[in-house]
């Protein structure tokens, strides 16, 4: 088999797919929905189709549209590695609202796609969406540059974002791109000078399914350098033919690049190459580095999906207005927000990208030749990153001055610089120059420069990254000049800076041959400091603003109102039992008329009973909770909570406890101390708090005498819940109090709710989590579009034999579902993994409606009652969660 890559002339000069063999894409099903994320929004048209490239391989493509008339850019939306299609689904629609045809698609051999992963292979993805390209052409909503050649973009993340720039430079169809935390180039990235980086490309194969899913001479190149513990040719070949940088002289279309800066499997590093290549073929290019990464952390998904879309505004709409931001933006932490305990963010910008080498400063180090060991088997490694950890991990520790890196003693050496006597922000790559010998041919380093605190105790690693480096020839002893890893990190004055080189690293591969290395400093240490970047000014906090006409507002407030109480709405004694009865609600969107969030909505709770409140996104469930929570008023209805009224600051809201949108914890102070503040500033009697109880509810342990800037979003979650549970209220409301929970403490909180509410209590679970909901829940409330669906026991629900699964021997088309729908006796027919789901009105029967499938030549296999609340669920909105 000749594997040799088509030669790039050919690749570019072709406008099909390669391969005489296949002429076209060949659409083997398509379906159409219209879906809308809420009632403000306009609808989207929703088409899937599975299209065949040739070859056994199959593409699962979905199509977004908006019902405006006329033609539009098109844009290509990728997934990340492991992904698929519906990753990528919300950004899709959000932009098919704003005018563009979007098509996403799964990548070979992820989510319904066929094929073997080729890592972005240009004759296998890059050639797929070339004909998704094509295909994009022959869409009449799809503007023209000429015929053949749409108005397209692309933008995607990681895998995604490597697709589009490789796309980019094959097909000069592509007009603009935004790609987000990816690779320059793969060899660079998963070899990095000479050192494999085996955690992540462990991480890498694992998550494609296993070395079988890749093409054999991926896996094969896989096994060889992992058997090995070092790339070879062949391996650094294979992997630079797949990465963009192969094409990069012939990427001239406008790009915007965003690297994260919490990332030690793509750094900084790679965007800055890409940067600079497509530079250089006089495209426009601007670079984000944004907060989070593959180690973790904050990802700005909101900011980062607005200016992709103002960019396509301006070069695929042409839209000069459009603002597409400074050339070059970094996103700065530091400190904590007092409020929740967040991270505080502020933006940097430069009118032009400064690269990693701006503004270099010089800090001289101390320190004389040292002598430290690589261990036989490389073992115990030291600890810088720890890839998949994700959740922030140790890079969004280490951005709050939390040092969590660990070098094992007589396996490093290192050298220090005086105090620094201004603050430094270091923005780009550190460089030093020292001497290395070997009593091996080859030694393996890596190297680090920590933030130093006074005292020297403290030290903290910027971003969790290092610089691995393979010394050919360390036997003789040779000079070599390190690049350290790009960083935007700002070292305090009287910090030191203090230069590490370890022999070894849980990251990475090192040899298991024992051997002693020497290295002494031949230069100082020079950081860049990137002058032109400027921080825009922490505004002040906005309560210095508006605290001092809230309380004059307030105490009018409490003036009038104090007058009126006496015609509040008066208790009603029937239901002075009941924990909550909600009559006729409605809530209007803002500025409508006529458009609502909740209509017409009414239910009743009992004692003792667990409610699940469910329903798709925009079903109304986070309004109604606020309304009961006296946050917001109705427009019309009325809620009692006991017999009495809802209203901001009512009385009976003291028997009510809640968790909705998160809390706010005092970072500094400790679990414990956090509850007995809130309690505190409730005014109500300490024993009447139940502390106790509810920190065994919460389960954190010593944790609890931490502070809660140190917790997880896992043990933020339940502290949260506990607050919630103090003073045992007779009414507990969860806004999905199981999020960032792993299985057992979900299993916990069941437990928890269903003891809660044996005692005689009342809670009220909003959550997505069906499975969950059916273990939990006595009773459901389905809603959809404002409206109540459905409202009962969850087993009556579950169990009704209105309700049919029907196993079928090959899946259905769109067209013979409708016509299922529409026969009589059936109210709706929705397809799911096992075949279809029928829900029968009161004149529906099985064995009609078995009768109608063998008239329609359905392939029916079973037929029974169905069991599960997620089927319930689907079938009672019509499938359009």
């Amino acid at each position: 088999m000749d594997l040799r890559l088509p030669r790039l002339q050919d690749l570019l000069r072709r406008p099909r797919r390669l391969g005489a063999a296949v002429a076209a894409v060949v659409v083997l099903a398509g379906a159409g929905t219209w879906t809308a994320a809420d009632d403000d929004a306009p609808p989207v048209r929703r088409t899937d189709r599975v299209m065949d490239m040739g070859g056994g391989v199959r593409i699962d493509t979905s199509y977004f549209t908006s019902p405006d008339a006329g033609r539009r850019p098109a844009v290509l939306l990728a997934h990340g590695f492991g992904g698929s299609k519906n990753d990528v689904r919300q950004q899709a629609q959000d932009l098919a609202r704003d005018g563009y045809a979007v098509l996403t698609w799964s990548a070979r051999s992820f989510g319904e796609s066929t094929g073997r992963i080729g890592l972005n292979d240009p004759r296998g993805e890059v050639a797929d969406v070339r004909e998704l390209i094509d295909w994009l052409a022959k869409q009449p909503q799809v503007q023209l540059d000429k015929a053949g050649d749409p108005r397209v973009g692309m933008a995607g993340a990681s895998y995604g974002g490597a697709i589009a720039l490789e796309t980019a430079g094959y097909d000069d169809r592509v007009d603009a791109i935004a790609p987000a935390i990816t690779y320059w180039n793969l060899a660079d990235a998963l070899f990095p000078n000479g050192v494999f980086k085996k955690l992540w490309a462990g991480i890498f194969v694992n998550s494609g399914g296993g070395c079988e899913k890749f093409e054999p001479q991926l896996c094969q190149m896989y096994e060889r350098v992992a058997e090995s513990g070092t790339p070879d040719p062949e391996a650094v070949k294979l992997l630079q033919e797949r990465s963009p940088s192969a094409v990069g002289g012939r990427i001239k279309v406008p790009t915007l690049l965003m690297q994260g800066q919490t990332d030690s499997l793509f750094p900084l590093g790679q965007a800055d190459a890409a940067a600079k290549a497509i530079r250089a073929n006089g495209a426009p290019v601007d670079v984000d580095w944004i907060a989070g990464g593959h180690d973790g952390g904050d990802m700005e998904t909101s900011r980062v999906q607005a200016r992709v879309q103002s960019w396509f505004d301006r070069y695929l709409k042409d839209d000069k207005a459009a603002d597409t931001g400074p050339a070059f933006r970094i996103t700065r932490t530091g400190g904590v927000d007092s409020t929740d305990g967040q991270a505080l963010r502020r933006g940097a910008s430069d009118d032009t990208y400064p690269g990693l080498e701006s503004g270099r400063k010089t800090f001289a180090l101390t320190g004389r030749e040292q002598s430290f060991a690589n261990p036989a088997g490389a073992n115990p490694p030291a600890v810088s990153a720890l890839p998949g950890l994700g959740g922030g991990g140790l890079a969004q520790l280490s951005s709050l001055g939390v040092g969590v890196s660990l070098d094992f003693p007589g396996q490093f050496a290192r050298f220090e610089s005086a105090r620094v006597t201004d603050d430094v922000r270091i923005t780009g790559s550190p460089k030093v120059t020292v001497h290395v010998e070997s009593t091996s041919d080859d030694a393996v380093l890596f190297a680090k420069v920590y933030d130093v605190g006074p005292g020297g105790t403290q030290q903290v690693l910027p971003s969790q990254l290092v610089t691995p480096l393979r010394v050919e020839g360390a036997k003789a002893g040779k000079d070599v000049t390190i690049t350290l890893p790009a960083v935007d990190h700002d070292v305090e004055k009287g910090h030191r800076l203090r230069l590490v080189l370890a022999s070894t690293d849980l990251g990475y591969a090192s040899p298991a041959a024992p051997a002693a290395y020497t290295v002494s400093l031949k230069g100082d240490l020079t950081v860049p400091t990137a002058p032109g970047v400027t921080t825009a000014a922490a505004p002040l906090p906005a309560w210095v603003w508006w605290l001092p006409l809230a309380g004059a507002v307030v105490a009018l407030a409490l003036l009038l109102t104090g007058r009126r109480r006496t015609s509040a709405a008066a208790p009603d004694p029937d239901l002075a039992e009941v924990p909550l009865q909600i009559t006729d609600l409605s809530k209007r969107y803002a500025k409508s008329a006529d458009r609502y969030a909740v209509k017409d909505l009414s239910f009743r709770v009992e004692k003792g009973q667990v409610l699940g409140l469910l329903g798709p996104n925009g079903a109304g469930k986070t309004t109604t909770l606020r309304m009961l929570m006296g946050l917001i008023k109705p427009d019309d209805g009325e809620i009692r909570v006991f017999g009495r009224a809802i209203r901001p600051g009512a009385p009976v809201l003291s028997r009510v406890g809640a968790f909705v949108e998160g809390a706010g914890f005092l970072p500094h102070l400790s679990g414990r101390e956090n509850l007995e503040l809130y309690w505190a500033a409730t005014g109500r009697p300490a024993e009447d708090a139940h502390l106790d109880e509810a920190l065994e509810i919460a389960d954190l342990g010593d944790a609890l005498a931490r502070a809660v800037r140190t917790y997880s979003q896992g043990m933020r979650q339940r502290l949260a819940i506990a607050q919630a549970m103090l003073g045992m209220p007779d009414l507990l409301i969860l806004d999905e109090p199981t999020n960032g929970l792993d299985p057992p403490q979900i299993r916990e909180m069941r437990e928890v709710l269903i003891r809660y509410a044996a005692a005689g209590r009342t809670v009220i679970v909003s959550s997505h989590l069906l499975a969950e909901v059916e273990q939990t829940c006595t009773h459901i409330v389905v809603m959809d579009r404002g409206r109540l669906v459905q409202a009962g026991p969850v087993a009556e629900i579950i169990g009704s034999g209105d309700t049919l699964l029907v196993g079928t021997g090959t899946p259905l088309e769109e067209a013979v579902v409708e016509k299922i729908a529409a026969l009589p006796g059936v109210v709706s027919a929705v397809r799911t993994d096992d075949g279809l789901l029928v829900r029968l009105d009161a004149d529906g029967s099985a064995r009609r409606l078995v009768v109608e499938l063998v008239r329609l030549e359905v392939p029916v296999e079973s037929v029974g009652p169905h069991r599960r609340l997620e089927d319930a669920f689907l079938t009672l909105i019509g499938g359009s969660a």
